[in-house]
């Protein structure tokens, strides 16, 4: 499936192979959409942790998108970041959640979550994964359909023109003369 996301990449602004990768694997948060039972949008940001090139996320057992996306329902979500139109890239998804039922890449994902988003000593980490008992979490993987990647960094900005009109007693001055 990897070789038929990366077909799919938009090909004018780029984000497609270890590119987007590299992209991936550095970012903190993905947005995820699912659909509701009631037809209404379930949106939120949340952790995640690549491995060869797949997407892996932990959720709660009482996690709304997974139980929309068990019901079939479909799912968006979206890795980006740039603060302002030279700097915006990102990848947008559409797909599933598929359970992990792997024992020991559980414990794998969870030492990444650890690497990414802890430290040795973080006042939360342990909370973190004392929560993540209790809460039945468990790593699901984002099943990829469709990626669509841009990076306006690589787009040429529009020439603009540029027209200044100084007040009528500003007139050129020698400096210094």
């Amino acid at each position: 499936m990897v070789d038929a996301i990366d077909n799919r990449m938009d090909p004018i602004h780029g984000m497609k192979g270890a590119k987007r990768w590299a992209y991936i694997t550095r970012q903190k948060t993905i947005r995820v959409a699912t659909v509701n039972d009631d037809g209404s949008l379930y949106l939120s940001p949340l952790w995640f942790v690549v491995h060869d090139k797949r997407i892996f996320l932990p959720l709660d057992a009482g996690s709304r998108h997974a139980s929309n996306s068990q019901a079939g329902r479909p799912l968006a979500a979206v890795i980006d970041s740039g603060d302002e139109y030279a700097t915006v890239h990102g990848i947008r998804f559409t797909g599933s959640l598929k359970p992990m039922e792997d024992a020991a890449f559980f414990d794998t994902a969870l030492e990444m979550i650890f690497q990414k988003y802890f430290y040795e000593g973080h006042p939360y980490a342990e909370a973190y994964f004392q929560f993540g008992q209790a809460a039945k979490r468990s790593i699901v993987e984002l099943v990829t359909q469709k990626a669509v990647g841009w990076d306006m960094r690589e787009t040429s900005l529009p020439t603009v023109p540029e027209a200044r009109v100084l007040p009528a007693f500003v007139t050129d001055r020698l400096i210094g003369g």
